[in-house]
């Protein structure tokens, strides 16, 4: 009897369990994202979209307008009209840029972003855009100075590198440089002034922008972009746990590096690569 009445009120339990409403956490994705952003930015009709707007030729914030411009400004428009939405720019810092993304600040993070694994962490990345690496830029008169351009032809006393804060820049530069001089500017937008008037000689960022740089100051100089002291590939950054989001941007980005769509707008940019 006890067995009995023991079964018949758990089979109770579970019917009352089943007729239940759901949790209001239930389908809930990492970063306070409700159920998959495939359904949901069309349904808003906007795709947020965390950027620096600090690194051309990728994100470049207009002082005076306030609009942005880049290669990935142009690939995040095409993403956000492709899900029949409009793109919705949310300021954000290379510090900070994964912790936006993770947080559910914004739905992905563009600009030039780099894949690292503490990155990986936090966010999934999706398709590579490009492959990349750093590299020495420096003032075209002292370009001899430099040699070949090695990490021994930079390491000298009386040489200063200069780096941005908080990004992959600094992280290779402190593991880098013992012997020379490492100086931090706040201003990414200004960093390549420093070496032109000579408060900085070197700076060793990716090569895809030291060729943008050497493009536009003719005073600065990129030593073998097409040989980098490392291996990176960019990649935007999206919020963990949303499989089907990740899938749709992964095609349109392969559909975009494939038909011609992404190498465009790099060459709206950074012209032809040059071994300069």
């Amino acid at each position: 009897m006890k067995r009995a009445a023991t079964l018949s009120a758990l089979v109770c339990l579970l019917a009352v369990t089943a007729a239940a409403p759901a949790s209001p956490d239930t389908g809930r994705g990492k970063g306070g994202h409700h159920g998959s952003l495939l359904d949901s930015v069309p349904k808003a009709g906007v795709l947020k979209v965390c950027t620096t707007g600090d690194y051309r030729p990728f994100t470049h914030l207009d002082p005076k307008d306030k609009t942005y411009s880049g290669i990935d400004i142009k690939m995040a428009g095409d993403l956000a009209e492709s899900l029949d939405a409009k793109p919705k720019y949310v300021a954000t810092t290379w510090v900070n840029l994964t912790k936006d993304v993770a947080a559910g600040r914004c739905d992905i993070a563009v600009g030039g972003v780099s894949v690292t694994l503490p990155r990986a962490r936090q966010v999934y990345f999706g398709e590579p855009t490009r492959e990349d690496g750093k590299t020495p830029i420096v003032r075209c008169a002292d370009k001899e100075k430099f040699g070949e351009g090695t990490l021994e032809d930079i390491d000298k006393a009386g040489t200063t590198v200069i780096v941005n804060p908080g990004g992959t820049n600094e992280e290779f530069a402190r593991a880098h440089i013992k012997q020379a001089t490492i100086k931090q500017h706040p201003e990414n937008t200004t960093i390549f002034q420093e070496i032109i008037e000579g408060r900085a000689d070197v700076m060793m960022t990716d090569a895809s922008e030291t060729r943008y740089q050497a493009k536009i100051h003719p005073e600065l100089c990129s030593l073998h972009p097409d040989k980098p002291f490392t291996f990176s590939e960019k990649a935007y950054a999206l919020p963990r746990g949303d499989e089907e989001f990740k899938e749709y941007v992964d095609q349109f980005t392969h559909l975009a590096t494939h038909d011609g769509t992404y190498a465009g707008y790099e060459a709206e940019w950074m012209g032809a690569p040059s071994g300069s």
